[in-house]
C-alpha cells in the first residue's frame, strides 16, 4: 500500500509538472505556469487591493486549486471543518512566508519550475529553503506546537471556497468591478477556462496525494520518509522534459540554462537565499507551503484560510510599500541586477527575527 502511495503521488506529480509547463504555452508568464505566490499577488492587484499596474488579475488556477480540492474532499468525504490553533498567529507567519516569496519571486513550486527551466537562481533559492526548513525542524525536535484544532461549523469551513466561487462569477460576468493589467506579468495568462480547469485538475491531485515540498524536505529530515518529496521530484522532471520538448519545437523560449536574463527572476543571491530561507522557516512551522494552505483551506481547514489571507495581505504590503523584489533588468545596455531594495531587504531580515520569536514562544515558552 504504501508503495502505491508513493507512486500515486509521483504521477500526479508528473501530471501537475506538465499542466504547468502547458500553461505557459498557452499564455502564461515564462517559468511560471503556476505560483502561488505570484497568483495571490496579481489576485490581490486584481480586486485593488494594491496599485503595481502590472501584476494585477484575478488568476482563476488560484480558484480552481480551492474548488477542486473541495469538491474532492466532499466526494472522499474528507471535507471537516476545523481550526482555532493559534490563528492569529498564522496570519503573522503567512504575511511574513509572502514577503519571502516576493523577495525570491516565486514560491517553492515556482522555485521548483524555474528550475526546470533552466534558472540557476532557483538553485541557491533552493539551498536557502532547505536551510529555513532545517531552522524549522529544529524547533519541532524540541516540541514546538500551535496547539490542536477544534471542529468548526460547517459554515465556517465553507467561506473559502464560497469566496472563489464569488471571485469566479465577478472575473467572469462582471470584469468591470476588477483590474486587469495591460502589461508585464498580470497581463500575460492563459484562457480562463484553461486556467480554471488546470486548478481544478492540480486542487483535486493535489488534495488526494496531499503534495507539499515543505512537508517532503521536513519528512526527509525527520522521517527519512521520501514519499511526499517525490511528488515535487517527479513534477521537476515532468516540466523539465516538457520544457525541453517545448524549446526544441518552437525554437526557444522554455529552457534558458543559466543565471542572467532569467523571466521574473533576478542574480542577487544573498536574497534569493535568505528570502526562501524565510519560506521555508516559515512555512515549516505553519505545517505546509503556500499550495498546501491553499489545498486545507478547500479541505474546510479555517487556519489555513487564515494563512491565505496573511499571504494576500502580504503581497498587497509589499507592493504598496516597495518590499518586493524587481527582476533583473537591462537599462542602455547595461545589465541590472535586481533583487529586493532597502525595505524589502529589511523586512525579509525582520521577517526571520519574527519568525525566530515566534518559534521561541511556542517552543520553549509557558506550557498551557
Amino acid at each position: 500500500m504504501k508503495k502505491n502511495e508513493k507512486m500515486g503521488i509521483a504521477l500526479a506529480g508528473l501530471a501537475i509538472g506538465v499542466i504547468a509547463v502547458l500553461l505557459v504555452l498557452f499564455g502564461n508568464p515564462a517559468n511560471m505556469g503556476y505560483c502561488i505566490a505570484c497568483f495571490l499577488r496579481d489576485t490581490a492587484g486584481g480586486l485593488k487591493l494594491h496599485s503595481a499596474a502590472v501584476v494585477q488579475y484575478v488568476r482563476p488556477e488560484i480558484i480552481g486549486l480551492v474548488l477542486g480540492s473541495f469538491i474532492m474532499a466532499l466526494l472522499k468525504k474528507e471535507w471537516a471543518p476545523k481550526g482555532g490553533s493559534a490563528p492569529f498567529t498564522r496570519f503573522i507567519l503567512g504575511f511574513f512566508v509572502m514577503i519571502g516569496c516576493l523577495a525570491f519571486l516565486g514560491c517553492p513550486f515556482r522555485m521548483t519550475l524555474r528550475l526546470a527551466g533552466g534558472d540557476l537562481n532557483a538553485v541557491v533559492g533552493l539551498l536557502g529553503f532547505v536551510a529555513g526548513i532545517l531552522c524549522g525542524v529544529f524547533f519541532l525536535n524540541k516540541g514546538y506546537s500551535l496547539k490542536r484544532t477544534y471542529k468548526q461549523p460547517k459554515l465556517e469551513g465553507a467561506v473559502a471556497p464560497a469566496i472563489q466561487v464569488v471571485l469566479l462569477v465577478v472575473l467572469v460576468a462582471l470584469p468591470t468591478l476588477l483590474v486587469f493589467s495591460e502589461s508585464g506579468p498580470g497581463s500575460k495568462h492563459a484562457p480562463i477556462i484553461i486556467s480554471l480547469a488546470a486548478g481544478l485538475i492540480v486542487g483535486a491531485l493535489a488534495q488526494r496525494t496531499r503534495m507539499c515540498m515543505v512537508g517532503g524536505i521536513r519528512d526527509v529530515v525527520l522521517f527519512k520518509e521520501t514519499k511526499l518529496l517525490s511528488g515535487f521530484v517527479a513534477l521537476f522532471v515532468a516540466a523539465l522534459a516538457a520544457n525541453l520538448i517545448l524549446n526544441a519545437v518552437k525554437g526557444g523560449g522554455y529552457f534558458n540554462p543559466g543565471f542572467e536574463s532569467q523571466p521574473v527572476a533576478h542574480t542577487a543571491h544573498i536574497w534569493n537565499f535568505l528570502g526562501m530561507l524565510l519560506v521555508g522557516y516559515g512555512c515549516t512551522l505553519l505545517g505546509g507551503c503556500p499550495l498546501r494552505q491553499l489545498i486545507l483551506a478547500g479541505e474546510g481547514n479555517t487556519d489555513s484560510a487564515i494563512t491565505v489571507t496573511g499571504l494576500v495581505v502580504g503581497a498587497a504590503f509589499c507592493h504598496n510599500f516597495g518590499l518586493a523584489g524587481a527582476a533583473d533588468s537591462v537599462v542602455d545596455g547595461v545589465y541590472k541586477v535586481g533583487g529586493p531594495g532597502i525595505n524589502g531587504q529589511v523586512m525579509v531580515v525582520v521577517g526571520i527575527i519574527v519568525v525566530t520569536i515566534i518559534a521561541c514562544v511556542n517552543t520553549f515558552g509557558k506550557k498551557d
